[in-house]
């Protein structure tokens, strides 16, 4: 090369640099690109990801190339550095100890981690723009690489490692981490219902049912007088019905059922009793999505919670699952309407009835969900003991104070807003 400006050598060097700079980022590119992502643009239409797509599907060959393309430059560079040395210097083995020292310095800094930085902070940009490159240059010399490939499949093969790769698939909680991190690709109020459907794998029908003691039901053996003034202030258009006390189920009555039997003769007991219709029993240790499925399949939008032994313990309807998805709606039910939030000074006074889950949701709290289900539930079981008024205590970082029992069950609580520190080691 003793013919070659010295000029053409130096622009020969950092010719060679952005080419292995090149391949440097496109490998980390292509390897770091976000696989759904490239399916989603590819259904689109974009060409750069169906060729990426093409490339990828042949990770060997793709691979093979990059490699190989980055071995030959490197060691280009190299070749070239020790003749623009020797042309410079001469062929001392101190300058040429430098030279190697410098020569490795620059490919360290200019072809390797700073394109590969740059090719995994933005794998997409670069994986498109450079399987432009790639797709003809894989065809043009893959070929010449499939002998290397066949050496290395062998060696695969006495290593017992698979030569195919499987395809990815992630776990419900990796989809529940990928959608918590997607916020700036879709609006909050989205992503909130996709987390909460992840979360009716996990939760029973025990979570979210109504407890027993809050059931709005008839006694189908009360007076005429009694029936008609529950009937007209009822909440609900489907009420329990029983005789006698709750355990003794009769089955669920219809209101709008009862609307045509009045337009049709005068109200009475027996004909109230006809429109009651079977109930619909459930196990409280149904998972919440399976119960969905149940209601779907049977055409159903409410059920009665029994436990092991057969005891009625609440009443589930389609609604409560629902807004176990997308949140409360409006309703004029008064166990719908408590609003949870805190006071101006740190605390929420709280009935001893609600949920744990609900107050968490709410309230931005950690209380344990793994044993008692309501506020109530956990407080005795936490003291082992009925308290009085004015008792305190503090649960999962969460100080409260009792404010009001009756009947042997805690009404009220005060709860009082932890510091986030607290309540992030509580959680």
């Amino acid at each position: 090369m003793q013919n070659v400006p010295l000029l053409a050598l130096f622009a020969g060097l950092v010719f060679l640099l952005v080419l292995s700079a090149f391949f440097a980022m496109a490998e980390t590119g292509m390897m770091a690109i976000n696989r759904y992502r490239l399916r989603a643009l590819e259904r689109t239409g974009h060409r750069g990801a169906r060729l990426a797509s093409e490339l990828l599907h042949e990770t060997d060959k793709l691979l093979s190339v990059l490699l190989a393309g980055n071995t030959l430059v490197n060691a280009a560079i190299t070749m070239l550095v020790s003749v623009i040395t020797i042309d410079l210097f001469g062929q001392e083995r101190a300058v040429l100890g430098i030279a190697t020292v410098a020569v490795a310095f620059l490919i360290l800094v200019f072809a390797e981690i700073t394109p590969k930085v740059i090719g995994a902070r933005y794998p997409e940009q670069v994986a498109l723009a450079a399987s432009f490159a790639l797709k003809p240059l894989v065809k043009s010399i893959g070929w010449m690489l499939w002998l290397a490939n066949l050496f290395v499949r062998c060696l695969l093969w006495l290593m017992r490692v698979p030569t195919e790769v499987e395809p990815q698939r992630l776990s419900n909680e990796e989809l529940r981490i990928l959608v918590l991190e997607s916020g700036q690709f879709m609006p909050k109020k989205h992503q909130s219902i996709l987390v909460n459907l992840f979360d009716l794998e996990e939760i029973t029908i025990e979570d979210i049912m109504t407890p027993r003691a809050q059931i709005e039901a008839i006694d189908l053996d009360a007076s005429a007088e009694t029936l008609l003034t529950k009937i007209t202030t009822a909440y609900h258009t489907r009420l329990v019905a029983y005789r006698g006390e709750l355990g003794n189920l009769a089955g669920i009555l219809h209101l709008r059922k009862l609307m045509r039997l009045l337009r049709e003769r005068e109200f009475d007991r027996a004909g109230l009793a006809d429109l009651v219709a079977e109930p619909y029993f459930v196990p409280s240790s149904t998972p919440v999505f399976a119960q969905l499925q149940y209601f779907q399949e049977n055409r159903q939008r409410i059920a009665l919670v029994v436990d092991e032994y057969g005891e009625l313990q609440g009443l589930v309807t389609l609604e409560d699952i629902i807004e176990e998805i997308i949140g409360e709606f409006t309703t004029t039910a008064p166990m719908k309407s408590r609003i949870y939030a805190w006071d101006k000074d740190g605390s929420a006074l709280v009935e001893g009835s609600s949920l744990l889950r609900e107050i968490n949701r709410k309230l931005g709290l950690a209380l344990p969900l793994d044993g008692p289900k309501t506020l109530n539930g956990l407080i005795l079981e936490h003291l082992r003991d009925i308290p009085d008024a004015g008792v305190a205590l503090k649960i999962a970082a969460v100080a409260m104070e009792i404010v009001q029992t009756q009947d042997r069950v805690i009404k009220t609580v005060r709860l009082f807003r932890p510091p986030a520190a607290d309540l992030a080691r509580a959680a």
